[in-house]
């Protein structure tokens, strides 16, 4: 059993960030930064426009509302899944294994000694109900460059993508890996036909199976690759070794898949809002015209904070709204809940580094006669700017938070 250790050759430069032309993915664009598909019936123009309003208006409790009705469409929405690898590594008889099913069925992938995969096909079981399972050809279906087979495959469209090997982990195998690292999709690695292996081994089971593990971590590593889940099945088995494994993991992260896309496309839309009211408030402040929203005294850094705070919501009183329309008990608790999300960063300030920018505490009230520390325009402008970035960046934390509130994932059953 031979494990290449070959160097990966580069793939396309900052995958995560060619999303293409409008036209080319048929998105319709809501900002510069966020391209959303046009028949996505959850995300629509009006959800979207609602969201920015909101969190323009600093109503972060009416995002949370949005955001929870619209989970429950998500609920019911089907997770994609993509059986990828090398032609030959038996991604169809794993499909197949998978659900559970014998070659010989009616709804079996085909399987065969010569390639039967020539193009996507979608296949679906009882035992993970809205999940398509995609088996795509593998990687030697066509003489393609890697590059180009990532692009007519399309794997931005899958919630999860699971890469088949067996007899060797390939340069093809780690360069998918390291394709879907960039592209920030979640995958599995799968080593499958373990029963080939054990057979003529001459090590133990274990010792087998642990050179395995090691050897894929291994070549992960050495192309800065984060090691996945890793699961040693064979096809031919499918209640013995990490299949049982591999089922529980899929149960357990397949309704986080449904709202993964969600929360970040949702986040990127609040970030976006933000930072455009961010970057409003610094031209009051290059202009020294901060009484235009309401700071009677630009020197005062601790008006400075409270009233950024204000703009953003995510001032006290607003806190308290926002925690009663997450409908908490307690509301104080709530509060204090969402204001520790901030305090790990503060730790690393010093008094006097914290005197002189007005940061405290960030829910900390502040005396109304705190003066700034520096007396000209230049650095007054730039202890100013450093108080909004720090409120802003507190700010999308909250958001953070208020977001993973709104979605309430299905008990374990």
């Amino acid at each position: 059993m031979a494990m290449s250790t070959s160097k990966v050759a580069p793939l396309l430069t900052n995958m995560e960030e060619a999303v293409g032309s409008v036209e080319d993915k048929e998105y319709t664009c809501f900002s510069d930064a966020i391209a959303i598909q046009k028949n996505s019936s959850i995300l629509s123009v009006e959800v979207v426009k609602n969201i920015e309003t909101a969190v323009n208006e600093g109503k972060l409790g009416e995002v949370f509302s949005i955001v929870k009705d619209i989970s429950q469409e998500v609920s019911r929405s089907t997770v994609k899944i993509a059986v990828t690898g090398d032609s030959g590594n038996g991604m169809s008889s794993f499909i197949n294994a998978l659900r559970l099913i014998g070659h010989e069925e009616e709804d079996s992938a085909p399987t065969g000694v010569v390639r039967t995969t020539q193009k996507p096909a979608c296949y679906s079981s009882s035992r993970f109900p809205n999940v398509d399972l995609w088996d795509l050809p593998g990687t030697g279906v066509t003489a393609q460059s890697m590059e180009n087979y990532l692009e007519e495959m399309d794997f931005e469209k899958y919630d999860l993508i699971i890469i088949i090997a067996s007899e060797q982990f390939s340069s093809n195998h780690v360069k998918l890996a390291k394709a879907m690292q960039r592209m920030k999709k979640r995958f599995y690695v799968v080593w499958t036909k373990l029963d080939r292996d054990l057979g003529p081994s001459a090590h133990s089971e274990p010792q087998l199976l642990r050179s395995i593990q090691e050897s894929i971590q291994e070549n992960l590593q050495k192309e800065g690759v984060k090691v996945p889940p890793i699961f040693l099945v064979s096809s031919f088995k499918p209640s013995l070794h990490d299949f049982p494994k591999l089922r529980d993991t899929l149960k357990k992260d397949i309704p986080s898949m449904r709202y993964y896309g969600l929360l970040g496309t949702v986040f990127q839309i609040c970030e976006k809002t933000i930072n455009e009211i961010v970057e409003t408030i610094n031209k009051s402040i290059d202009e020294d015209n901060l009484k235009s929203i309401g700071i009677s005294n630009p020197d005062n850094l601790g008006e400075c904070q409270k009233v950024f705070q204000e703009r953003l919501g995510v001032d006290d009183r607003s806190l308290y709204q926002v925690a009663l329309i997450m409908n908490q008990p307690d509301v104080d608790s709530m509060i204090a809940k969402l204001s520790q999300v901030t305090q790990r960063d503060q730790d690393g300030w010093t008094l006097s580094q914290l005197s002189c920018s007005g940061i405290k505490r960030f829910y900390t009230r502040f005396k109304d006669n705190i003066s700034g520390c520096f007396d000209s325009r230049r650095h007054r402008h730039m202890s100013q700017k450093d108080v909004l970035d720090e409120v802003a960046k507190q700010t999308k934390k909250i958001l953070g938070e208020i977001l993973k509130q709104s979605i309430i994932l299905p008990q374990e059953g």
